[in-house]
């Protein structure tokens, strides 16, 4: 845990230098984040960031970081049914994936 908050220190105190050397520009990080430009300048600022809004920016210019923690947790989560037994058979998915999708083209066929 104290590493934890030593790196979340260490991202608070040089949130403008990693702003800085982002790929993205800061009007987009601003947009996207959410925060009002003054505000968002004020906070960068005094490092005053709150860990909810360092998280938002974080995701914002590192979405790959993003998309590969979404991609361990499914993993894990999937992992967790196969020891508790969650698990379908192909031919059951096969099956349950065609009924949706007749229903969808039933639904599609009779609103035009």
């Amino acid at each position: 845990m104290i590493l934890e908050i030593k790196n979340y220190i260490k991202i608070s105190n040089s949130i403008d230098e990693i702003l800085k050397n982002s790929p993205f520009k800061m009007k987009y990080i601003i947009e996207k984040s959410g925060i009002s430009e003054p505000t968002f300048f004020r906070k960068m600022k005094e490092k005053k960031f709150l860990p909810e809004e360092l998280l938002r920016i974080a995701e914002i210019i590192e979405p790959e970081e993003n998309s590969k923690e979404d991609i361990l947790k499914a993993i894990q989560e999937g992992l967790k049914d196969v020891k508790n037994g969650k698990i379908h058979d192909h031919k059951t998915v096969m099956n349950e994936a065609k009924e949706r999708l007749a229903k969808k083209r039933n639904e599609y066929l009779l609103d035009q």
